[in-house]
């Protein structure tokens, strides 16, 4: 009999998993899983269950939780040889690997993605000794993620977002950077850097427009150093997905990425703090196998179809 683990954070979504853990379970086991789950006690301990769950053998591993949640998994599984397929039933503040694969917030739809069985391998990131799903960034203001207080973000979401920008605008300042990226070099003052593995960063979908997540490649963008109008009207552009081809700002594709500030700079790893740079970004193409949705591949097909014109 196939077995299934589900990883769950029990605080996430109002506890709202939790109450439903029962009807999952019960779906799991008709549908053939001998299934079992783990609520998490605090900081780690998502990735201790996930790497109980290799040692295991486990088929599949059910993640429910925002991204800090699939992160720790991730990082349970990253680095074995043996690796389960992993399913996302998104429960937490922003959710933007689940949103990137299209999977919505109802548990139960969430679940049928997951027995629909449609897995497809998709790419990760490792920054020094970090793993990341979505993103690795740089300069202040990529510290927002971990600087919007969470009952901030739960309330009002994405404008918990703008209205921290907004208070940090007055305190940012450029840091002369080297950025590596395959065969090209960057050096400048940059306001930020993003590497991102999706399309969905921070909550914004258009950041980062031609995102796909089996290809091989990040996609990188470097903010240079700029006024506050100028800033300001980028990220106006920025959220509409017109910011990519302003001059201030670099976008382009790249499988190995190595960050060298000249001051201190702080890493953000899927909107967590990851310690300082220099660090060197790499793409591990296919890594993991995710349970995915009919809309994901339909998104990725026409991204795909969007480039190969552009490259005519």
């Amino acid at each position: 009999m196939k077995r299934a683990r589900i990883i769950y954070n029990p605080t996430a979504g109002r506890e709202l998993f939790r109450k439903e853990l029962p009807k999952v379970l019960e779906r799991f086991e008709q549908a053939g899983y001998e299934t079992s789950a783990h609520a998490t006690v605090g900081e780690g301990d998502a990735t201790n269950a996930a790497e109980i769950a290799v040692e295991r053998e486990y088929d599949i591993v059910i993640v429910a939780g925002g991204d800090g949640t699939i992160n720790e998994v991730v990082h349970g599984i990253a680095g074995s040889e043996y690796r389960p397929k992993l399913g996302i039933i998104p429960v937490g503040t922003t959710n933007d690997f689940a949103r990137a694969l299209s999977i919505p917030r109802d548990i139960k739809k969430a679940v049928d993605i997951i027995l629909k069985n449609n897995a497809k391998a998709l790419d990760i990131g490792k920054v020094n000794d970090h793993y990341f799903i979505n993103i690795a960034g740089g300069g202040d203001l990529t510290e927002l993620t971990y600087d919007v207080p969470i009952k901030l973000k739960s309330a009002i979401g994405q404008l918990a977002y703008y209205m921290k920008g907004i208070e940090m605008l007055p305190f940012l300042r450029p840091v002369s950077t080297t950025i590596e990226y395959d065969d090209q070099i960057f050096e400048g003052d940059i306001m930020l850097f993003l590497v991102a593995n999706t399309n969905s960063v921070g909550g914004f979908e258009k950041l980062a427009p031609d995102a796909l997540i089996d290809d091989g490649y990040f996609d990188l963008l470097i903010l240079k150093k700029t006024n506050l109008a100028e800033f300001l009207r980028i990220a106006t552009a920025g959220i509409r997905g017109a910011h990519i081809e302003d001059e201030n700002i670099i976008y382009t594709q790249a499988k190995r990425i190595k960050v060298t500030p000249k001051e201190k700079m702080q890493l953000n790893v899927d909107g967590e703090f990851g310690g300082l740079l220099p660090g060197e970004i790499v793409n591990l193409n296919k890594h993991i196998q995710f349970f995915v949705s009919d809309e994901f591949l339909a998104r990725e097909a026409e991204i795909k179809n969007r480039l190969l014109e552009k490259r005519d």
